[in-house]
């Protein structure tokens, strides 16, 4: 299957994307409220919340405004490379994690991005109050698994 015949029917099928997909098509991260759809061989994740959905791309775009001087972009235009995208979501759910519990904080997966967001809005007031600066250090430490090389 093509590229676009994919999104054409990833769209068809999944009408609320989610903004973490990658972190949970990594199965680093996961959500009670996510929706798992396969299409061919891949499988697409979205959301079955709108509202959660709203959140989740707030917090994205927030960690992606806030992790630039981490990524080396001055400026945000488009989509981030692969390996960068996986350092914003993964990274960054696992250092919100970590902020909201000192016993998470090495944690290396995230069990509910749906209750995480829930804790962290009543703990600190707003997704805009979080603290980016201890989660971003998360961010700059994350590291996505590297295949084996082949000798």
């Amino acid at each position: 299957m093509d590229e676009s015949a994919f999104r054409s029917t990833w769209r068809a099928v999944n009408p609320i994307t989610c903004a973490f997909e990658k972190a949970q098509g990594a199965k680093r991260c996961f959500c009670e409220k996510s929706v798992r759809t396969a299409i061919a061989e891949r499988e697409a994740v979205g959301c079955s919340s709108a509202e959660l959905a709203a959140d989740c791309r707030e917090l994205l775009a927030l960690l992606h405004e806030n992790a630039r001087f981490t990524l080396h972009l001055p400026h945000l235009e488009g989509a981030l490379p692969h390996a960068k995208e996986m350092k914003v979501q993964c990274g960054g759910l696992l250092g919100l994690q970590g902020a909201l519990d000192e016993e998470k904080a090495e944690a290396a997966t995230v069990d509910n991005i749906f209750a995480l967001l829930r804790q962290a809005v009543a703990h600190y007031g707003g997704l805009d109050r979080l603290p980016y600066g201890e989660i971003i250090k998360t961010v700059a430490a994350f590291e996505i698994r590297r295949r084996p090389s082949r000798l």
